[in-house]
């Protein structure tokens, strides 16, 4: 169960991460691409970091017990 909790943190910081990196990229390049998904991005980006806390509570409940 562990392992598996570990792996899923892994793969959603990453996935944090590469929405992070579109959406400074975008904001660079500004233009119409920042305008339509500049937005969305920081959202998501939001949203994951939120799931991946709930995963590190997770993981930490479990490690205690």
């Amino acid at each position: 169960m562990r392992t598996g909790l570990s792996i899923m943190l892994a793969l959603a910081l990453l996935a944090i991460f590469a929405v992070l990196a579109v959406g400074v990229f975008g904001m660079l390049q500004g233009g119409e691409f920042n305008r339509k998904y500049g937005n969305k991005l920081m959202r998501l980006r939001v949203l994951l970091q939120g799931v991946a806390l709930l995963m590190i509570v997770l993981f930490l409940l479990l490690s205690s017990a």
